[in-house]
């Protein structure tokens, strides 16, 4: 994925919804909201905290609440695209112009700034214990070098390994992932220590 660095460079790097994300960056910067770019996309912000994102996909467009677990949701649009996995953010999926409604989107977002006013945040839960699946120990048991090097990894960049070999559905993917992770784990790097 392409990582941009302004709004307008996003945009026009977008293979199709170009018209749309532009009609969803005029509503939310006709609110109180700064705009600005984060992990490559666009990140409207509220006093330095992020509260919601756009962005486009082959088959829809969206808004990203960071806090939208939190929301009411009335008009019952929010999904959680990582189900079990994130407990804060939800997604407002579109797929036409239509859609696209401004006096609902900016209710949502008066409501995440209010939300945010008033300091509610729904935070990670932390000190969850870090289980490494099988493949992973198996060859960290294999590698001394990346097996001492994991183990003085924080836990959180322990649990971004773990779960990176957790989640892929096939032996081949997971092999694939071990071949391109050793190296990184065995020089002290974290998984997503380049997007940070």
């Amino acid at each position: 994925m392409k990582r941009f660095k302004t709004v307008d460079e996003f945009i026009a790097g977008s293979e199709s919804w170009q018209d749309e994300l532009k009609r969803l960056r005029e509503i939310l910067r006709s609110t109180e909201l700064d705009e600005t770019v984060k992990w490559g996309a666009p990140c409207y912000t509220y006093e330095g905290k992020n509260l919601v994102g756009i962005g486009a996909f082959q088959s829809y467009f969206g808004l990203w609440f960071f806090q939208g677990g939190l929301l009411s949701d009335p008009e019952g649009v929010l999904i959680n695209a990582q189900d079990g996995k994130t407990k804060a953010m939800r997604q407002w999926r579109l797929t036409s112009m239509k859609e696209i409604k401004p006096r609902t989107i900016k209710a949502y977002v008066k409501e995440a700034t209010q939300l945010q006013i008033e300091g509610h945040e729904i935070k990670p839960v932390r000190g969850k214990p870090v289980t490494i699946p099988p493949e992973l120990k198996a060859a960290l048991a294999r590698n001394k070098t990346a097996r001492t090097a994991f183990d003085q990894l924080t836990p959180g960049k322990q649990r971004e390994y773990a779960d990176y070999i957790a989640d892929a559905k096939r032996d081949t993917t997971k092999a694939s992932r071990l071949e391109k992770i050793l190296p990184m784990i065995a020089q002290g790097k974290g998984l997503n220590d380049k997007y940070r």
